[in-house]
């Protein structure tokens, strides 16, 4: 059967022309239909089945629409709907408008705009097209249930009245009640929210609520300004029952080339009696807050200029207000560091300058000590060497320079053998003699920092060239120049009020004793060097998948001179000998020390790809010292060098085993082993298994003790996490990390802490703490939680427990939280922690090891 389509241009009168009597012609609705009717008695126009009209951008469409041309109103029903110039999309039962559909009275309608929210009322009215008042209405960013629609949303916001408005881009709730699942729990007299489709919005957020044992119940409200287009500005005042009030206030400005952003916090200590008492806490403390800043701008396609600052009132702020400062992320956060910076980056090249300020966190250290970068400069350049132009020697040529500037008040000392602390707090790392043994492995003393200035300079170029000869020998000779200078000007007036057993300061004068007295010193050394390196890779295929074995061989020959070209040695101090760095040219991890003499590097790894895609990789190799002194067992002040795998002249022997059975399973070893016994001196393990719903992941960390550098015992750890998607919208997740060498610090901690000083008989607090026992296991951090998220909704509940000094002491213990967040897309989100207490570790260590 066929259907006949009706189209009509209706002449519509503007209400402005005719006002002021324009001659401009009236605006046209176009109008479609399978049947038009046009009553010149009534002057009214009908259209019947599957109606659309079109006018000034908007869309009505129903099954029967009467247009009265005396009162200049349209009536819709019948599976009506209304589509807005924005892409709203208005559907209701019954519309009553005006002929330019801005004013007039919807039933029953429902409203769904671009952004994914949803209102709906019984009953609603429009005015001049940008205001719309729903009565009984509701509100929501949830969709419906595709397989059950009549299924309630996840929540919705109920309200005597909403009350949209499209000038302000803002909604209004009066009397309004949230509910989930259709259950209520929340109710407000009125509330405001910007409206979905404008990002910034000034106005009140959402409240922010905490609970700390040493703070009290604290509620905070951030209050929001949109200043302008490209700068805004959050204040939050907090207040806390037993602190009294904490002000926050952070301004953001984005601009053409970058963006910063400044945060102040603040607070007038209520009662400072709930902190520790200095040393161990800030109970001293009145005023408390923190500065904190961050930019990055880029000053063309190449270069940037960033800095990222932190200045604290004292050490202890961050831990103290943790729950309402987002910084302060766990307690193994030790500093808080500040960096200033300048960034280059070519195609082949790098450019960074940059300075760094460290302020230290943990009771247990000394803020004089911490050394100021000023600044840190580091620049590589690579370029390919044309044979056509070279002889045919080809290539890559590259350069490496580092100008590095410290300073720091007091010198860095740290003992060992065992390890001891200061006889007043309990607290410091001491020295009972300030000087090094003749023989460095007997050492009770190291110098980690220098109480002074220093700087240093290095230069570094390299040229190497990959041949493959007839037989597919892979060869890569290499050779290289490295020019190092440095100049130390180290204090000997200072003097740090830490003392040991028999009441001495910790004094900057006995730096002399480990860097042979020079001071104002230059020292400078030129090392050139030349060496090879060759693999030989064998394929071998077969139905079970292709395997290459590759067998690596690498010597650098350098001159027998000293390893330490510097007096001191402060960026190289990280030496961890294994399989990354087996074919490095020098195996220190800074500038500061370097490989000398001529030194061999060989092992082999093998490689098999099954047909399935199973992976399996393993590697093994060793170092040997075939010339000259061996660097590595020559010890500076730090003793860098000593048990290290490396010290002997046939190193350890290093090892990994990568296996990727399926896709979603890895497993990694990775070892260092005693080249006679084959003795295990360093094990790492990883495991991790990715396949929904579980995810998985294991580590284990296992290394010998290395009291020459300052490892008294044992170093033994295990840490697990783990995610289960229970359901398509819910989780769960956990982890846990096992200190398993805790208990090996027992017997060394288990005297009183009473002493005499000047006459005066002081006992530590962590004395308390020296009773009971570690298990093997003991739990260094435990984290459990779970969550649900769907397209609208974001909700988590974690319970964290955690080593940490206890606030109110600064005992050893255990810090339990939770933390609970709510995120309701569109309305915003509330996060809350909870501090459960600490609970005292007696279990026979008296501090963190």
């Amino acid at each position: 059967m066929a259907l006949a389509i009706a189209l009509a241009f209706i002449e519509v009168p503007s209400l402005q022309a005719s006002e002021q009597k324009s001659d401009q012609p009236a605006a046209r609705m176009v109008v479609e239909a399978r049947e038009l009717v046009y009553d010149k008695d009534k002057d009214t126009v009908s259209a019947k089945g599957a109606v659309q009209i079109y006018y000034k951008g908007r869309l009505l469409e129903a099954d029967h629409v009467v247009y009265d041309r005396k009162t200049e109103r349209v009536y819709a029903e019948g599976h009506a709907r209304l589509t807005e110039r924005d892409g709203s999309i208005v559907r209701a039962e019954r519309f009553d408008l005006t002929d330019d559909f801005k004013d007039g009275f919807i039933e029953s309608l429902q409203v769904d705009t671009p952004n994914n929210t949803h209102f709906s009322a019984p009953h609603a009215e429009r005015a001049a097209g940008e205001t719309t008042v729903f009565d009984h209405g509701a509100y929501t960013a949830c969709e419906a249930c595709k397989d059950d629609p009549s299924r309630p949303r996840t929540w919705q916001l109920k309200a005597k009245r909403i009350i949209h408005d499209n000038t302000e881009k803002m909604i209004y709730y009066e009397d309004a009640t949230l509910e989930f699942l259709d259950t209520p729990i929340a109710y407000v007299p009125f509330w405001s929210s910007p409206d979905p489709s404008r990002a910034r919005q000034s106005g009140l957020l959402t409240p922010v609520f905490a609970y700390r044992s040493q703070l009290g119940f604290g509620v905070g409200q951030p209050i929001y300004w949109a200043l302008a287009p490209d700068y805004d500005l959050t204040i939050t005042p907090t207040y806390f029952t037993s602190q009294g009030p904490f002000v926050s206030a952070e301004f953001r400005q984005r601009m053409e080339n970058g963006s910063y952003w400044i945060k102040l916090e603040g607070t007038h200590v209520g009662n400072p009696g709930a902190f520790a008492i200095a040393p161990y806490g800030a109970g001293d403390r009145i005023w408390r807050g923190s500065a904190q800043s961050a930019g990055e701008f880029f000053l063309n396609d190449q270069w940037r200029f960033g800095w990222d600052v932190t200045a604290l009132s004292d050490r202890f702020f961050l831990q103290d207000y943790k729950q309402h400062n987002t910084l302060y992320q766990n307690y193994f956060f030790r500093e808080a560091s500040s960096t200033a910076y300048l960034t280059g980056q070519g195609d082949r090249s790098w450019f960074d300058l940059r300075a760094y300020y460290f302020q230290v966190l943990s009771a247990s250290d000394v803020q004089s000590q911490q050394g100021v970068a000023h600044p840190i400069l580091d620049y590589d350049r690579a370029f390919d060497i044309d044979p056509a132009k070279t002889g045919g020697i080809g290539g890559q040529l590259t350069v490496n320079a580092n100008f590095t500037s410290t300073s720091a008040q007091t010198a860095n000392y740290e003992s060992i053998q065992p390890r001891t602390l200061d006889s007043i707090y309990g607290l410091y790392n001491v020295c009972q003699i300030y000087a090094p043994a003749a023989d460095r492995s007997k050492s009770g003393c190291l110098l980690r920092g220098i109480g002074g200035d220093y700087q240093s300079g290095t230069i570094e170029t390299s040229w190497k060239r990959k041949v493959i000869d007839p037989i597919g020998g892979v060869w890569e000779p290499f050779a290289f120049s490295r020019f190092f200078g440095s100049f130390l000007n180290y204090d000997t007036q200072g003097v740090a009020p830490i003392y040991n057993n028999v009441y001495l300061p910790m004094p900057n004068s006995a730096q002399g004793a480990f860097v042979n007295g020079a001071d104002n010193a230059f020292h400078g050394q030129a090392t050139p060097g030349v060496g090879a390196e060759w693999r030989y890779p064998l394929l071998a295929r077969s139905s079970l998948g292709d395997m290459v074995i590759e067998p690596i061989a690498q010597i650098v020959a350098r001159p027998n001179q000293s390893s330490i070209p510097s007096l001191v040695n402060l960026d190289a101090q990280s030496l961890v000998f294994d399989d990354t760095n087996l074919f490095d040219w020098s195996k220190y991890s800074g500038y500061d020390r370097f490989e000398t003499g001529t030194r061999v590097n060989y092992g082999g790894q093998a490689s098999m790809t099954f047909v399935n895609g199973a992976y399996v990789n393993a590697l093994v190799g060793q170092s040997r010292q075939i010339a000259g002194a061996n660097p590595y067992s020559v010890a500076d002040a730090a003793n860098v060098g000593l048990q290290s795998g490396l010290d002997t002249r046939t190193s350890d022997i290093v090892g990994r085993l990568a296996i990727n059975p399926i896709d979603n399973l890895t497993f990694v070893a990775k070892g260092r082993f005693d080249s006679s016994s084959l003795a295990a001196r360093r094990i790492d393990l990883f495991t991790s298994y990715k396949l929904q719903p579980l995810t998985l992941e294991l580590h284990y960390a296992n290394y010998t003790a290395q009291p020459e550098i300052g490892f008294d015992v044992r170093r033994q750890g295990m840490a697990v996490n783990g995610r289960w998607d229970i359901a398509k919208n819910y989780f769960l997740a956990g982890n846990v990390t096992f200190d398993m060498s805790r208990y090996l610090y027992n017997p060394l901690t288990t005297q009183q802490f009473t002493t005499s000083l000047f006459g005066v008989n002081t006992t530590t607090l962590t004395s308390v703490n020296v009773t009971g026992a570690a298990p093997v296991f003991s739990i260094a951090a435990m984290g459990l939680g779970g969550g649900y998220h769907d397209e609208c909704t974001e909700f988590t509940l974690n319970y964290t427990s955690i080593y940490a000094p206890q606030a109110s002491t600064g005992l050893p213990a255990r810090n339990q939280t939770i933390l609970l967040s709510l995120k309701l897309r569109t309305l915003g989100e509330i996060k809350t922690g909870v501090g459960l207490g600490s609970v005292l570790l007696n279990d026979g260590v008296k501090a963190q090891p």
